[in-house]
């Protein structure tokens, strides 16, 4: 008997992994647990795509919609979350399914996460006011003094990296390099990678139309709703900053439109990259899905 499998199905935006998911979590008679960032947060389905309550109807689904916009949520925190619960899981069944395009969370789960402290409210707002009032400027000159090492790595154009290393700095009280071992570590249980794809112009017109369903949902709407939170990380995504661009008055609705679908094909391209450098995925169409997921299970 196998005993303990996450069957992990993962791969670009919009290539169709919930339904894929929801097949296979029928068929296999287990649950599913979400791996999106974005789909974590509460009051954003319709531009997160999250599952539906119908979707969730016919499988019961994990870490969808559960935070606050305002709350704080990591890969390290994920990684610690789905430790906790894959043993409560099992106890009724040998299979979960894990489904997600979010790199760092698949990863986190499948490979582990190197130990960072939780940054404190204090620390976060002190690293993000200096960087709102002076830019990142002086955050490059204080990470080059915590940790040239890190300094010389890290581009040095994207702000969130060099924010996050700043505050791990000076939470820990010593330079991110040295909590960033990379080691991969060994979990007691069977892990399997589907990776859906298609032929890239169907799944870009596959994202084209998904957008424009969204927008025909409410997505305006909801961007809407949540503007006053615009300044929150949670909402640092595409679909939600284009939306806030027509709110203020820098972008057209109809430009803002076709940049929403644009950034989101950027997206998947850039999803496609980071997931094809894993030689243990075995890739196939969002149909074969299932039946390549029983083949695999074979072979374990």
């Amino acid at each position: 008997m196998i005993l303990s499998t996450l069957i992990v199905i993962t791969g670009p935006t919009g290539v169709g992994k919930t339904a894929a998911a929801i097949e296979v979590a029928q068929r296999l008679g287990c649950e599913i647990i979400n791996a999106d960032s974005r789909q974590v947060f509460k009051g954003i389905p319709i531009g997160t795509a999250a599952p539906t309550p119908e979707e969730q109807a016919l499988v019961r689904h994990h870490f969808v919609q559960f935070k606050e916009l305002d709350e704080y949520y990591s890969a390290a925190q994920f990684e610690a979350d789905v430790m906790a619960l894959l043993p409560q899981l099992w106890q009724h069944g040998d299979y979960v399914v894990m489904c997600g395009g979010s790199m760092m969370y698949v990863d986190a789960v499948c490979n582990g996460i190197d130990f960072i402290p939780d940054i404190s409210d204090e620390v976060r707002h002190a690293v993000k006011q200096l960087w709102h009032e002076q830019g990142l400027e002086p955050l490059l000159d204080e990470l080059e003094r915590l940790d040239p090492v890190y300094f010389a790595q890290v581009d040095k154009q994207n702000h969130r990296r060099v924010l996050h290393a700043v505050e791990v700095c000076r939470q820990a009280g010593v330079p991110y390099s040295t909590l960033r071992t990379g080691e991969t570590k060994q979990r007691p249980f069977n892990i399997i990678k589907v990776g859906l794809n298609m032929e890239r112009s169907l799944l870009f017109d596959r994202i084209n139309r998904r957008v424009d369903a969204m927008i025909e949902q409410g997505l305006e709407q909801e961007a809407r709703s949540v503007y006053h939170l615009r300044h929150l990380n949670s909402l640092n995504t595409v679909g939600y900053k284009e939306m806030f661009a027509i709110f203020d008055g820098t972008m057209e609705r109809t430009t803002a439109i076709e940049r929403i679908k644009k950034n989101t094909r950027l997206y998947a391209k850039k999803q496609l990259r980071w997931l094809q450098r894993d030689t243990s995925i075995t890739w196939c169409h969002p149909e074969e899905c299932l039946k390549t997921t029983e083949n695999l299970l074979k072979m374990v």
